[in-house]
């Protein structure tokens, strides 16, 4: 089968490797549609690694995945069915096929694109998030960053009830953007005071709940400070740095309650996004307008520039395994 992966810094290259085999309890998936992440950008297609990192696995870096079920070797799910696929460690999704079980796959509707579907992956992982914020009715809540994470997060917290959605990114496109998806105000902080727009909209108080969604130190620190005394920090983007400097005496002026959240290692990695299904199903909630260019496997170097150097307002991309 087909398959790409990076042989040097910032370069694909098509190969073929053997198809997987699907064993008892396990599931063939032929993969239709896969989505670039930030994540894959940050931390393994950006960075320029040692030589001896490459070529990476067939497959890597992709972990955003749908497909169709081809030959099921367990009771639980039938061959047709469409799925979500959670990689398993190690594996990716710049391949034709995969094989998965139950556990780290999540049953879509027959009906509709199935790009959209594949949406509900990171939005389910922001439900996660939002369920330990707790209840946001009557709150003022600040989000940094305006990518698929931070407007899944807008469009959550606004559905939930918050008082005013307040979201912050440098990129005025991802601003417009956070607008169809529930944001009450924007602040582009390459051109506004900070810290001065927030108490502003917040009487003077900061922010009842803040929430990370880039994975920046300073986004980090931005949290932390323009969150009100004994307010909640949520913390989602994962930092490039194992170490990262915080400002100890606001924390310590503040006392936050900072609550760190990683869906995908949760112990249950598929229930937060089923249930992302089925609010989208009933009609709660849509992420499938993250998606805002379509492009075939072949183009796969493109995509992954593209999604990079933030060209042409993109927020998010789908690939065809079939083109």
């Amino acid at each position: 089968m087909k398959a790409a992966r990076l042989t040097a810094p910032k370069h694909f290259e098509f190969i073929d490797i053997e198809q997987p085999q699907a064993v008892d309890g396990e599931c063939l998936v032929k993969l239709e549609r896969v989505s670039v992440c930030g994540s894959d950008i940050r931390h393994h297609y950006g960075p320029i690694k040692d030589e001896s990192a490459y070529p990476m696995d067939p497959g890597l870096p992709c972990h955003e995945l749908a497909g169709t079920v081809v030959e099921s070797r367990t009771d639980q799910i039938q061959e047709g069915q469409r799925v979500i696929v959670i990689a398993r460690p190690g594996t990716g999704g710049l391949q034709e096929y995969v094989v998965s079980d139950p556990g780290r796959m999540i049953m879509l509707p027959e009906q509709g694109p199935i790009d959209e579907w594949l949406m509900c992956q990171p939005s389910g992982t922001v439900l996660y998030a939002c369920r330990k914020m707790g209840s946001v009715l009557s709150k003022n809540v600040v989000i940094f960053g305006q990518g698929s994470i931070g407007l899944s997060f807008t469009m959550l917290v606004s559905k939930m009830g918050a008082r005013k959605v307040i979201v912050v990114d440098p990129l005025d496109y991802r601003l417009e953007k956070s607008k169809t998806f529930g944001a009450t105000h924007t602040i582009n902080p390459d051109k506004e005071d900070l810290s001065e727009a927030i108490k502003e909209l917040t009487d003077g108080q900061g922010a009842d709940i803040t929430v990370e969604a880039a994975g920046y130190p300073d986004t980090l620190n931005f949290a932390f400070n323009n969150v009100r005394q004994f307010g909640t920090v949520i913390v989602f983007g994962i930092q490039s740095d194992a170490l990262v400097p915080v400002e100890h005496n606001t924390l310590m002026n503040l006392q936050p309650t900072i609550i760190p959240t990683t869906g995908a290692r949760s112990l249950d990695p598929i229930g937060q996004i089923q249930d992302i299904v089925s609010l989208r199903e009933r009609g709660w909630c849509d992420p499938g307008p993250l998606i805002t260019h379509r492009t075939g496997f072949s183009d796969v170097q493109n995509a992954y520039d593209m999604y990079e150097q933030r060209e042409d307002n993109i927020i998010k991309v789908i690939m065809n395994l079939d083109e």
